[in-house]
């Protein structure tokens, strides 16, 4: 007989059988290679947020690039502008990655957060077999019946010593009443063909080894790289009109027009100019 263990709900690891466990041997054994950027692999049960333990254990030196820190339950997600991030346990993909990339300029850093997203787009579009869109900067998004929700959130933050960490957030197989908010999705909402999170999570893993290798042999150049067209082709904002809430309780009407070189959102407003969003909240105003 299995022993109990306390920290799951209901004292079992199978407390849910539509849900189970993740396999961290075969994520290791699928994952981790010599020469690959992948360096370790962590799964814990619960923590408040992967984030700010991969953050903190960065700043003492504990890890190197590559390593991955997964949690089947976070109590304490965060998504941008603080906010939280729940859901049940082992019903998503919560994980983190320490990046490190020094040859690339420090001003072209801010795609990481974009690149991932085309990384976490491509692979469930690829495992899941769920069309997926991207929401300027860093949402992700499925369709539920005829409407567009939001599946998926990432979040990048300063570690260390010229370190990135990256968390990334998607609901795989929540249902409807399990929704935090009723603009939320998951993969199963929108008929993914697998909601089994071993393959799921590999196939984004390795999309986002892909990209992340292009985008540092080109030295971080998002037009080089191919990254600024990938992006702008999987964005559901651009042509679309979007009011951009900003820093200051400033906000901002206009159509999304294009991602620039910087991963800016430019926006046409109805004063005939053209203005570039770095940071705030996008809300979808009208459909493409």
């Amino acid at each position: 007989m299995t022993p109990r263990d306390a920290s799951e709900p209901n004292g079992s690891r199978w407390s849910d059988l539509d849900r189970p466990p993740l396999n961290v041997t075969a994520l290791r054994r699928g994952l981790l290679r010599p020469e690959g950027l992948w360096s370790e692999v962590e799964v814990v049960q619960r923590t408040g947020s992967t984030n700010s333990d991969l953050v903190a254990r960065a700043a003492k030196g504990e890890v190197t690039e590559g390593a991955v820190l997964i949690a089947e339950e976070q109590s304490a997600g965060r998504g941008r502008l603080d906010r939280q991030w729940t859901a049940p346990p082992r019903s998503g993909l919560f994980f983190s990655v320490l990046l490190t990339p020094g040859e690339v300029p420090v001003a072209r850093w801010g795609w990481l957060p974009l690149l991932t997203g085309v990384a976490v787009a491509t692979g469930l579009s690829r495992t899941a077999g769920v069309d997926t869109a991207l929401k300027w900067p860093n949402d992700v998004l499925v369709t539920v019946g005829e409407e567009e929700r939001k599946a998926g959130g990432i979040l990048a933050e300063g570690a260390g010593d010229g370190g990135v960490v990256i968390g990334v957030g998607i609901n795989v197989s929540l249902k409807d009443d399990e929704l935090p908010v009723p603009t939320a999705g998951s993969l199963a909402l929108a008929g993914a063909v697998s909601t089994d999170r071993d393959p799921l999570l590999r196939g984004v893993l390795r999309s986002l080894e892909n990209w992340y290798g292009k985008w540092r042999a080109a030295e971080g150049d998002p037009g080089v790289c191919g990254l600024q067209e990938a992006y702008a082709a999987g964005c559901a904002t651009l042509g679309r009109v979007v009011r951009a809430e900003l820093p200051g309780n400033r906000s901002v009407v206009g159509e999304a027009v294009a991602v620039d070189g910087d991963g800016r959102l430019v926006l046409a407003t109805e004063a005939g100019v053209q203005e570039p969003v770095g940071a705030g909240d996008i809300v979808h105003l009208r459909p493409a």
